[in-house]
């Protein structure tokens, strides 16, 4: 157990976070592994007030052998964590207010440390965003925070591109795992992870900042089992329409009585859900906004988050593997263990509810006279990383046969003009005066500007990278795959990337590379709003008494308001 502000063998299994400030309120969540005989927010200049929180028990969260925690899980077991929630109403814009929170358990008090909340600032206040992704417990994210904090101070905000953790159901993960680097401990200076004898302990950033979170594909969980290790059910999601086809050959036996809430649930649990990540997070609770996509205004920032994301397979070719391009050679005969390629979570292509909501957005006035057009999400537009490639559209299942009708193989194609994201959001972006696009998923920075003024920003290699694809680092692709749809080289949608203009690193030539893809380097940018400026800094782990180094820094044109 989390040793975490206690005097007691009771501890919290976390600090206090803020969520989702309105012009005079704000949330503050935490979370026990107790449920409490009371669970409070005491705030106010003397500490003289307080809100009773809501608790609820989070219904996924689970440990197993691959767990790195004190317990010792010999198979997958359920974990209960207890969630706090209470909402502070009555703030004025700008002025900050101390607060901590209490649980109470049998005889004994625990409570955090003070800390300061505020509500979402009027326009015209200078902020800075820290723009940040692809956490997922990475070697260097602790020195990344830490380095934050030391670097710029408080933030006021955090965007959030997604992949927050690597198996969403496992809770250490987000609380104590052992290694030092969980989600939580690294945002909140509660973390521990040692590299190169120095030992990082993450920035006290959430405490003091509304983070806005974003679905990655490490947000999202594959097929429901008692049995199975977290990493299989992870990467065990199949599309919900073919777990529906599956439940109408089997609906006889599985809900006799035809309760749709039954079929709702199976149809879940035999495909995947984001339960987990929706029950930690609080989202706006509006007629259009939801946990999936959801707009918020904040100081001169409207920020607009889509879930564009799809599960993420191999591309090796191994007859053995499951990938992107095909299905293992062992399931051939057995369609319930086929992966159906690399499917996509929540549709975005024209007509679809997410690219309606969207469209309805972008016409909002909220939308329009923000000075600052910001839309957030997983999947990279421009990139020359590996996870660009095959093209963001539904796999085309080709299936071959043997003279005597036995499958002998399945491959999937990805056809480039049918990529959602370059075919239909981008021409809804690009008529809106979006600003800035900011994505992740690649583990690498770099960046882009398209001809008609958008900012695209990567900025994922956070605390390890996968490398760039330049020069003769060719992306994996199939040999008889067109290399015209399926690019190895450079950013396929046809932009170059922008050389860092302050301090670019260079190649073995003395040439100012374009990127930085390092597993020893570790980056993070910075949006302030007072000059619409966002600005991108490096710190060298192997070097712990380095400075951290500002390699580039680009302004986000702000169009005329409509």
């Amino acid at each position: 157990m989390s040793s975490l502000h206690s005097n007691s063998s009771y501890s919290l299994l976390s600090d206090p976070f803020l969520q989702f400030p309105t012009p005079s309120s704000i949330k503050v969540v935490w979370f026990t592994e107790f449920p409490g005989i009371a669970n409070k927010i005491i705030y106010g200049h003397n500490l003289d007030q307080e809100v009773i929180a809501r608790t609820s028990q989070l219904s996924r969260t689970r440990e197993d052998e691959q767990s790195k925690v004190n317990s010792d899980y010999s198979q997958t077991t359920k974990r209960v964590i207890w969630r706090h929630e209470g909402e502070i109403r009555g703030l004025n814009q700008g002025e900050k207010i101390p607060y901590k929170v209490v649980s109470f358990v049998k005889n004994n008090k625990i409570e955090s440390k003070i800390f300061s909340l505020t509500a979402s600032p009027k326009k015209k206040t200078p902020l800075k965003i820290l723009l940040t992704s692809d956490h997922q417990l990475k070697p260097m994210v602790a020195a990344n925070m830490q380095k934050v904090v030391e670097t710029i101070g408080q933030v006021d905000a955090i965007f959030f591109a997604g992949d927050l953790v690597n198996i969403p159901d496992r809770a250490s993960e987000w609380f104590d795992d052992q290694q030092g680097g969980a989600f939580f401990p690294c945002l909140q200076g509660l973390a521990n992870y040692t590299i190169e004898n120095t030992v990082y302990h993450g920035g006290q950033l959430t405490q003091f900042a509304p983070l806005y979170p974003t679905i990655g594909n490490h947000e999202v969980m594959g097929r429901w089992s008692e049995n199975k290790r977290l990493s299989q059910q992870f990467v065990d999601a199949i599309p919900k329409k073919i777990a529906k086809n599956i439940y109408l050959e089997k609906a006889s036996s599985i809900n006799p009585d035809h309760d749709p809430d039954i079929e709702k649930k199976w149809v879940k649990n035999n495909s995947f859900n984001t339960d987990t990540y929706e029950e930690i997070f609080s989202f706006p609770q509006t007629e259009s906004n939801n946990s999936h996509y959801y707009a918020v205004t904040f100081g001169d920032i409207r920020l607009v988050v889509l879930q564009v994301t799809n599960i993420w397979r191999s591309p090796n070719l191994n007859a053995n593997v499951q990938g992107r391009y095909q299905e293992s050679e062992k399931a051939l005969n057995n369609p319930e263990n086929w992966g159906y390629g690399q499917h996509i979570f929540k549709p975005i292509q024209k007509g679809s509810d997410q690219y309606q909501w969207l469209e309805n957005e972008l016409n909002s006035e909220a939308f329009k006279q923000a000075k600052y057009k910001i839309v957030m999400f997983h999947h990279p537009v421009h990139t020359l990383g590996g996870n660009i490639v095959p093209p963001y559209t539904d796999p085309l299942q080709n299936i071959a046969h043997d003279n005597d009708s036995n499958i002998t193989e399945i491959r999937y194609q990805y056809p480039k003009e049918n990529d959602y994201i370059i075919r239909d959001l981008m021409p809804l972006l690009e008529t809106a005066n979006v600003n800035l696009v900011f994505y992740g998923h690649s583990h690498l920075w770099n960046r882009f500007i398209s001809s008609t003024g958008i900012n695209f920003l990567e900025s994922s290699n956070v605390g390890n990278s996968y490398g760039a694809h330049l020069g003769n680092n060719k992306r994996p692709i199939p040999p008889d795959y067109s290399k015209s749809n399926y690019v190895e080289i450079g950013d396929p949608n046809g932009l170059k990337p922008i050389i860092p203009n302050l301090a670019p690193l260079k190649d073995e030539n003395n040439h100012p590379l374009p990127y930085i893809a390092s597993n020893d380097l570790t980056v993070f940018s910075i949006l302030e709003t007072e000059k619409g400026t966002v600005s991108s800094y490096y710190f060298d782990t192997r070097q712990p008494d380095s400075n951290v180094i500002k390699f580039d820094e680009f302004t986000i044109l702000s169009y005329p308001s409509s």
